[in-house]
């Protein structure tokens, strides 16, 4: 078995993690230190002395948000963001945080991390076009499913549709007075890879996939993208 100080170097990196000088500028950047044991020095320095499974086992991969804060200040340019999320992977998946890891189980059946129906999804977004649609200067505003050529896919983030909907109006209204040319894709919406934050690159593989699926499609020039 592979320990994560020989795998996190296949991923794209500046430099492998044995240059560590353990000067603890990687600490002083991360906003979690501190914080429930966390510390970006003291796990580099597990790896080093090959300590994947006290790392593995710990809670300490899944409270890192993997901002990057840390390898940027490292003056080493070492990819700590990729030592975390290569021992999120070496994670069994039934241990994986509940809510991440059925984000993923989701995304994979349904095509988005919410497990909403394709019915219901195209109601929600059709339900606030209406409501931009009342508003003045925008009367003949329609959301364009599927459009064929259009110039811009809009992926979405899941909450936009969840809980904060309302923000998709903001985006919606520089899209017309613009005049842009754009789609939303009316399945496999989702825009928020956790199979990314969760370690797992066949789920990652996936959700990518679906992604270049629907520009390759509907020949769709240019991509949003909500993270």
């Amino acid at each position: 078995m592979h320990t994560i100080k020989d795998k996190a170097p296949l991923r794209p990196i500046e430099s492998i993690p044995d240059l560590c000088l353990s000067c603890g500028t990687c600490s002083a950047g991360c906003p979690l230190t501190g914080i429930s044991g966390f510390d970006p020095r003291k796990i580099v320095r597990m790896v080093l002395e090959g300590n994947d499974r006290e790392l593995v086992d710990s809670p300490l991969p899944w409270l890192c948000t993997m901002c990057g804060k840390c390898e940027h200040a490292c003056p080493m340019g070492i990819n700590i963001v990729h030592i975390m999320r290569t021992a999120r992977g070496m994670v069994d998946r039934d241990k994986v945080p509940g809510m991440i890891h059925k984000g993923v189980e989701l995304d994979l059946e349904t095509g988005n991390n919410l497990g909403l129906p394709a019915e219901d999804f195209q109601f929600i977004i059709e339900d606030v076009a209406t409501e931009l649609a009342e508003t003045p200067g925008f009367e003949d505003f329609a959301v364009p499913f599927d459009k064929q050529g259009a110039n811009l896919l809009h992926t979405l983030h899941n909450k936009l549709v969840n809980t904060q909907n309302e923000d998709l109006v903001h985006w919606w209204k520089i899209f017309y007075k613009a005049g842009e040319d754009w789609t939303i894709p009316s399945v496999n919406w989702e825009g928020v890879n956790w199979g990314l934050f969760s370690g797992d690159d066949d789920a990652m593989k996936v959700f990518v996939g679906r992604i270049v699926e629907h520009m390759e499609t509907l020949d769709i020039k240019n991509l949003m993208y909500p993270e």
